[in-house]
């Protein structure tokens, strides 16, 4: 069945102004599941209005209290509606259901962690120097905030800032990627039906234009961005014009390591996880696999042997293990890094095309890759793929390995593989990066700050760090004195 979907605008579902619309395509079976509207100028405006006044007129004044207790409630009807949600999730974006459904127990978990946030604010009494003087520190929201999605992970990735956004008291604006947008109006319909109250949970739905119209408004107060760097950077310079704040999630090219004194099945499937895990389409993928040497050849034919037997189809399927690339754009890019590599030298030794077979015919299906004697200056190694594609790079030494897992414009994440413990502490510290996994990859908790360094962006969602992003710190002086002080001087 072919879903219409509206979107949810200044209290009402509607379509576009101009009533345009775009399709929402199974990346499986390239069929179009539903259509969603392509926002105008005017919608986005709309938007915004709908958003300052619920702010103004009710949201900046609801208590914490209320403000919890909504966002329980949004979890409750996320748990509810889990095994819908994880469906339409892997129809939209081919992600397998095994770890669509995992994403919606987890969605909750963070709507739930948020709510108990949202009294918790505290300010602070700041001792000072004169003793007649009394400073107090509060923290206040921003007001209008615009949160903006990719398509890998949707629910997860909104779900990184809007339970944090709302728990400190902003109203919110959502702008999911064009590729994959049905989730989020489902959440949208979800925060609704908890009792949100109009305008403080919008969504505007489209591509590029919209994302432009909403962040370089003077009237969106704070913005936040999960996707690329070169799209972050023109986000960045039309925020910057506005001079509104900005918390950026961007690309990684993940250095995983592997020492050869690790325990090495452990290793390998963290290797496997770190890249075939959600099709290599993740921003934490350890697509740089450094090996030493000692056990170099014996992790390449482990891989190999491993990466031959993933269970590809129809991600729909709890079988499945790996899906189909989210778009078609995507997928043609995937298989030019692939083209790439070969061009430039690096040993194949697992797959390396689309891949065919019965049930695959009609999605995108890349089949598990793995380059190996990749050098760190290949174009495999420097440039975010995206995609079910390892680079496995040797080493000898602990500072070689350093060398060149900092050698990257990116600073997202990284993994150690080490029994080592003063050699895993060693390198937690030396490696440029926001995340370091250390005999583990690919965890995530609702407590634990997310974010990265370089060219993977700046701010922290997830965690205490994630709601603060959400806050700006008031300053308050109370003169208790009495004095009447002289008028031409600054009090210090």
């Amino acid at each position: 069945m072919t879903v219409r979907y509206q979107m949810p605008v200044a209290g009402e579902w509607r379509d576009a102004a101009d009533g345009g619309t775009m399709p929402a395509i199974n990346p499986f079976d390239q069929e179009v599941h539903g259509w969603i509207p392509v926002a105008t100028e005017t919608d986005v405006e709309d938007a915004i209005s709908a958003a300052r006044g619920a702010f103004a007129s009710c949201w900046r004044k609801t208590g914490p209290g209320e403000r919890a207790r909504l966002l329980n409630r949004v979890a409750d009807l996320i748990d509810a509606d889990a095994d819908r949600l994880a469906l339409l999730e892997t129809t939209d974006n081919g992600k397998v259901i095994r770890e669509t459904h995992n994403q919606m127990g987890y969605a909750a978990r963070i709507f739930r962690y948020y709510a108990a946030w949202a009294d918790k604010l505290h300010g602070d009494v700041v001792p000072l120097d004169q003793k007649d003087t009394l400073d107090l520190t509060i923290r206040v929201p921003f007001g209008v905030v615009a949160c903006v999605t990719a398509w890998n992970s949707p629910v997860a990735i909104l779900t990184n800032t809007l339970p944090a956004a709302l728990a400190a008291g902003n109203c919110v604006i959502l702008k999911p990627s064009e590729h994959a947008s049905a989730t989020t109006l489902e959440i949208a319909r979800i925060c609704e039906a908890a009792g949100f109250p109009s305008g403080v949970v919008q969504v505007v739905t489209g591509g590029g234009d919209v994302g432009r119209w909403l962040i370089s408004s003077a009237r969106v107060d704070k913005v936040s961005f999960t996707g690329s760097p070169g799209v972050g950077r023109l986000i960045a310079q039309a925020a910057g014009a506005n001079l509104k704040p900005v918390t950026m999630e961007l690309g990684g090219k993940s250095p995983n390591i592997v020492f050869d004194d690790a325990d090495f099945d452990r290793a390998l499937i963290g290797a496997l996880a770190g890249i075939f895990g959600a099709t290599g389409q993740t921003c934490i993928a350890g697509s740089r696999l450094l090996v030493q040497r000692g056990i170099y050849e014996r992790m390449v034919d482990a891989l190999a042997k491993r990466a031959g037997r993933i269970r590809m189809g129809d991600p729909r399927l709890k079988a499945t293990e790996m899906g189909t690339a989210a778009n078609e754009p995507q997928f043609t890019k995937i298989l030019s890094f692939i083209d790439a590599a070969k061009g430039d030298g690096a040993r194949l030794v697992a797959g390396g095309r689309r891949a065919d077979g019965p049930g695959l015919e009609q999605g995108f299906f890349i089949e598990p890759t793995i380059f190996a004697d990749v050098r760190n200056d290949m174009k495999v190694a420097r440039e975010e793929i995206f995609g079910p594609v390892l680079s496995i790079i040797p080493f000898d030494e602990e500072d070689e390995a350093i060398a060149i897992a900092n050698d990257t414009p990116y600073g997202l994440a990284s993994g150690v593989w080490s029994e080592n413990i003063g050699r895993c502490m060693r390198m937690m510290r030396a490696i440029d990066s926001g995340v370091v996994w250390i005999n583990t990859y690919r965890v995530a908790a609702p407590q634990a700050p997310f974010g990265g360094m370089k060219d993977s962006g700046f701010g922290r969602v997830r965690g205490e760090a994630g709601i603060l992003e959400f806050t700006q710190t008031k300053t308050v002086f109370v003169d208790f004195s009495g004095d009447r002080r002289d008028p031409f001087s600054m009090k210090f």
